[in-house]
């Protein structure tokens, strides 16, 4: 794209650069990200002690530090939209990464909202997953469209990473981590209706590739 100086001389401007703050908002994203981690270990260990495999990680919301999970909940939207905003400092501006971006702040949004949703907890002798009210059904609702939002845009940002000039390096990591995601949330569907004792786990996973997407992506951007 070519622009005109005071002296009436054209001269390129780049239509893939960074805007101002975007490596601040790449770093709060990437902490922000690293830090929701180290609360859900430190929730896990806490009573009353929910096991990691077979335990959705909302259920740390329910129990005495439950409320630190809630405001986990609030971060991880606040993460996303500091991620997004990153991201729209680079090019090219197609319809593919307006899609990713707009489908991206869906994911926020679901995430941040769960903390206003309780969830239910299971009987021992009920599925891992077994909304009792209207409040935990709207919750495992939310969660859900969360997670398939976030893996719809982090494949639409993927291919669009490939085309960036400037972001073009955290492409492997991202198509890793994106398909990581993929069957985390496969194996967690699968684990709803089949094998409710590793629930836990498998949603685990599909977190490891959502956030670790974040992680990998930030961590370039911070270098641009």
């Amino acid at each position: 794209m070519n622009s005109m100086n005071a002296g009436g001389e054209t001269r390129a401007t780049s239509r893939s650069g960074g805007g101002p703050g975007h490596r601040l908002l790449a770093t709060v994203a990437l902490v922000g990200a690293v830090l929701y981690v180290l609360v859900d270990i430190v929730l896990q260990v806490l009573p009353p002690h929910y096991s990691v495999v077979s335990e959705a990680e909302s259920n740390l919301a329910v129990g005495p530090y439950g409320w630190i999970m809630n405001l986990n909940f609030l971060a991880r939207g606040v993460i996303t939209v500091c991620a997004v905003a990153a991201l729209a400092a680079f090019g090219p501006r197609t319809r593919l990464r307006q899609s990713g971006l707009a489908v991206m702040l869906l994911a926020g949004a679901c995430s941040a909202a769960l903390a206003f949703l309780p969830t239910d907890i299971p009987g021992p002798d009920a599925p891992g997953l077994a909304p009792t009210t209207a409040l935990g059904s709207a919750h495992l609702l939310v969660a859900a469209v969360g997670f398939i939002a976030a893996l719809i845009a982090f494949a639409c940002l993927t291919v669009w990473l490939r085309r960036s000039d400037r972001l073009r390096a955290a492409y492997p990591a991202a198509a890793i981590l994106t398909g990581v995601g993929l069957v985390g949330l496969l194996w967690l569907a699968v684990a709803a209706t089949l094998l409710p004792g590793v629930i836990g786990l498998a949603e685990r996973l599909c977190l490891a590739g959502v956030l670790g997407w974040v992680i990998a992506v930030c961590a370039v951007i911070r270098r641009r």
